[in-house]
């Protein structure tokens, strides 16, 4: 499968997850049965995306509450939105993922999935997170 697709289904899985609160210890395994997903690569992606975004959840949520515009709250973006950003938050910091590829695929799952002003949202909000983390390789600290 390729990354693309596995990254939809990463975010049909995060989503789901914002939406329930709580998380099933069964929830994955529901997941892949629900999905029909077989293939060991793409399970052991979802269980990471899961896993790594449940591990550093408040780093994450700091990082969007950080990065919104002044008149926004954590709580007033939409779950798909959320879902969408931790997803590049976490390649891009945890899976070393090129924040171009990750910023990128999030978009346009946003199109798909999201309302009109989504993707220069989401696009805003991480590219925020890009310069505060320096992982556009700016090191200059001017």
């Amino acid at each position: 499968m390729q990354r693309s697709a596995m990254r939809e289904l990463a975010f049909k899985l995060i989503y789901g997850i914002e939406i329930q609160k709580e998380i099933e210890e069964d929830t994955l395994e529901l997941f892949f049965e629900n999905n029909n997903i077989i293939e060991e690569e793409t399970q052991d992606y979802l269980k990471e995306i899961k896993e790594g975004i449940a591990e550093h959840k408040e780093e994450i949520n700091e990082l969007i509450s950080h990065n919104l515009k002044e008149n926004w709250s954590f709580n007033r973006v939409s779950k798909i939105n959320l879902s969408l950003i931790k997803i590049a938050i976490f390649e891009m910091l945890y899976l070393d993922l090129p924040y171009k590829i990750a910023i990128n695929e999030v978009v346009e799952l946003a199109k798909k999935y999201a309302d009109d002003q989504a993707p220069v949202f989401i696009n805003g909000i991480l590219a925020s997170v890009v310069k505060e983390k320096r992982l556009d390789g700016d090191t200059d600290e001017s």
